[in-house]
């Protein structure tokens, strides 16, 4: 049996060890979601979902990783900007965040197709980081292959919930990280992953709790 562990006994160094990946390469997923499944707060965001501690796993997976991986429509939900860690966005039609484009681009990249109508754009402006990784959309085992190459062995993707889903299709992602706050939202918000059914056991690894914020890691079986 699993057992639970409380988030504040861990030291920095201590979470760092509890989510470390047991190999690379090693592509997770980190969602929060709502007891009642939502990965949105009426907002439609996460923003307003999320809490302390949530927060501090967050940051302590975007340390460990080598790369994180985010759809563009999340981008411009979210309102990402850039941060010093390689940054891959993946798109079939579209060009740049408005938001990514506020500051030091030299570590974005974009995983996209050779139909995408802004290629020549994203050229201009990311010169080789733009990775085409098939025709009408990139290809997901390719853009993991295309990673690793680049030495991203530790990977983070932060969703949205079609990428999330089109990832777990195509057999890539090895962990589910999974904060469930204690919160009710109802509504009609999206869930973790979005799109045709799937069918894909997981395996709880471990377990940690804050004030009845359970943060799990969920491995692929």
């Amino acid at each position: 049996m699993t057992s639970l562990t409380r988030l504040s006994d861990l030291d920095d160094d201590a979470l760092a060890a509890a989510y470390a990946a047991p190999r690379t390469p090693w592509l997770r997923l980190n969602f929060v979601a709502t007891v009642d499944g939502s990965i949105q707060g009426p907002d439609g965001l996460s923003k307003s979902i999320n809490n302390e501690a949530d927060h501090r796993v967050f940051a302590a997976l975007r340390r460990l990783a080598d790369v994180i991986v985010v759809g563009a429509g999340t981008v411009r939900a979210e309102g990402y900007r850039p941060n010093p860690k390689p940054f891959v966005v993946v798109t079939r039609q579209s060009g740049l965040p408005p938001t990514l484009q506020e500051g030091d681009v030299s570590q974005v990249y974009v995983a996209t197709g050779a139909d995408n109508p802004h290629l020549g754009e994203l050229r201009d402006q990311l010169d080789d980081r733009v990775l085409v990784l098939g025709e009408r959309g990139p290809d997901l085992v390719a853009l993991r292959e295309a990673l690793q190459e680049r030495g991203f062995g530790d990977i983070l993707c932060e969703g949205g919930p079609s990428l999330a889903a089109d990832l777990v299709r195509a057999g890539q992602v090895d962990e589910l990280c999974l904060t469930t706050v204690p919160l009710l939202v109802a509504g009609e918000g999206l869930r973790v992953l979005e799109g045709p059914a799937v069918d894909v056991p997981l395996r709880l690894h471990s377990l940690l709790e804050e004030d009845g914020t359970l943060l799990g890691r969920w491995w692929r079986r």
